[in-house]
C-alpha cells in the first residue's frame, strides 16, 4: 500500500517582502505544488494523499483563494484527506465549514473533522487528531491514542504539532509526546505517523515510522527551514504482520529563500558578492536576505549599493537583513579631491566628510548616504 504524505500547504500565504508580480507568482507556485501531487501520484502509483494540517494559511480567506485551492485538489484525481491544523482549526470561523467550501469541495476531498478512527477502505484506517482551536491545552495525539487497541487494519496516524524532543520548550501541554507515540507504534495500535507543523522534511526518533513531510513549497529562509519543498512517498507492507514501512521523498518546490552572510571590506569583497549573486539560478523564484558586515570607503559603499540595486531588479526579492547587517562607512583620505568641484560645493563636501567620520550617528549615516550618492552621480560607484 502506497500513499503520499504532505502537510503545511498554507494556501493563501503572503510574504510581506514580495512586491509587484512576485507575490502572485509565489501564490501560484504554492497551488502548483498541490496540483503537482496528481502527476506524482500517477507516477508512483499512490492510492491516496494525506495532508497533516495547515492546508490553509488561516480561516479568513478570499473566496478566490478557496475556490482555486479546491480546484487544485480536484486535479489530484485520487482521494485527499485534509487535517485541520493550528493555522486553520475547526473553530467557529473554520474555512472547512464555510458555505463556499462545502458547496465547492470536490468529491475526492475529505476533511477529517472528527478525532478518532476513519476507515479509508476495508483493511486501512486513518487515526486523526484535528485541531479545534489555535491553542490546545492537551496533547491531541495522546488523547486520540488513549485506549486505542491494535486491530487487523493498517493504521496511519495523521497529526499536527511540535514534538517534545524537538521543541525548545518541552513543557508545553500541546506538544506531541514522542514516548506515547512510540508506545502506540510498538504495540501496533498505529503503524505510521504522518506529522505536520515543521516545514522541513524531518525524520523523528528511531524506527523510521514518524516523519514530518515539510511544506511542498518553501515558506521561510534556509537558516530557519533548511529542507523544504518535499512530499513523502510512503509504502506500508500490509502483507507483513509488522507492517514494514519504507519512506522516500520527492522534491516538488521550485522557490528558494536564501540567507547569505558576507564580510565586505573592499572592492574585491564586493566583486565576490556580485559573482555569488550572478551565479545563483532561477533568480525570479529566489528570495535573498543579505547579512553584511565590514568597513567600506564611501566609494566602495556606493559600488555595493549599485550592485544590490542591480540584483534587486532580477531576484524575486533581495535586501539587507537589518538586524544582522553592520556596515561602517569611513571616507578615505583624498577620496573626494578629484571630483572637479570647488568653492562652496567643495566646502560642503568637506563638511559632509567630517560628519561622515563621526561614527554611528544619524547625522553620520545621512552624510555617508549623501557622499555615496554624489559618487554614484559622478559614476564612481557604478556596478
Amino acid at each position: 500500500m502506497r500513499f503520499l504524505h504532505t502537510a503545511d500547504w498554507q494556501l493563501g500565504m503572503t510574504r510581506h517582502f514580495l512586491a509587484g508580480d512576485a507575490q502572485p507568482r509565489y501564490s501560484a507556485a504554492r497551488r502548483d505544488a498541490v496540483a503537482g501531487l496528481g502527476a506524482l501520484a500517477a507516477e508512483v502509483g499512490a492510492e491516496f494523499v494525506v495532508v497533516a494540517g495547515d492546508v490553509f494559511e488561516h480561516n479568513q480567506l478570499a473566496p478566490q483563494v478557496v475556490s482555486q485551492s479546491l480546484e487544485a485538489m480536484r486535479g489530484i484525481g485520487i482521494p485527499v484527506y485534509l487535517l485541520p491544523g493550528n493555522h486553520d482549526p475547526l473553530d467557529a470561523a473554520s474555512v472547512y465549514t464555510s458555505a463556499l467550501f462545502t458547496a465547492e469541495c470536490p468529491g475526492n476531498v475529505t476533511v477529517l473533522d472528527r478525532a478518532g478512527v476513519h476507515q479509508v477502505r476495508p483493511g486501512l484506517e486513518i487515526v486523526a487528531a484535528p485541531w479545534r482551536s489555535k491553542v490546545p491545552t492537551t496533547d491531541l495525539v495522546a488523547d486520540v491514542l488513549d485506549g486505542l487497541s491494535p486491530g487487523t487494519a493498517t493504521r496511519i496516524l495523521l497529526a499536527h504539532g511540535g514534538v517534545d524532543e524537538l521543541d525548545p520548550d518541552p513543557g508545553k501541554p500541546s506538544l506531541i509526546r514522542l514516548a506515547t507515540l512510540h508506545d502506540a507504534l510498538d504495540r501496533g495500535a498505529v503503524h505510521y505517523a504522518a506529522l505536520g507543523d515543521k516545514h522541513s522534511r524531518t525524520r523523528v526518533g528511531a524506527g523510521g515510522r514518524v516523519w514530518y513531510s515539510g511544506s511542498p513549497e518553501v515558506t521561510n529562509f534556509d537558516d530557519v527551514e533548511p529542507d523544504p519543498g518535499h512530499v513523502l512517498v510512503v509504502d506500508i507492507d500490509d502483507t507483513d504482520p509488522r507492517r514494514a514501512v519504507t519512506v522516500d521523498s520527492r522534491r516538488l518546490g521550485h522557490w528558494r529563500f536564501a540567507t547569505l552572510r558576507r564580510q565586505v571590506d573592499n572592492s574585491r569583497d564586493i566583486a565576490d558578492l556580485d559573482l555569488n549573486l550572478d551565479l545563483m539560478s532561477a533568480k525570479d523564484r529566489t528570495v535573498v536576505r543579505l547579512a553584511l558586515t565590514g568597513s567600506l570607503t564611501v566609494t566602495d559603499r556606493a559600488a555595493l549599493d549599485a550592485c544590490l540595486d542591480k540584483y534587486a531588479r532580477l531576484f524575486a526579492w533581495l535586501g539587507l537583513w537589518d538586524r544582522h547587517t553592520d556596515l561602517a562607512v569611513i571616507p578615505a583620505d583624498g577620496e573626494f579631491t578629484d571630483l572637479g568641484i570647488g568653492g562652496f560645493a567643495a566646502a560642503a563636501v568637506e563638511e559632509l566628510v567630517a560628519t561622515a567620520r563621526e561614527g554611528d550617528t544619524d547625522s553620520a549615516a545621512d552624510a555617508q548616504a549623501a557622499l555615496a550618492l554624489l559618487l554614484r552621480l559622478a559614476d564612481r560607484g557604478a556596478a
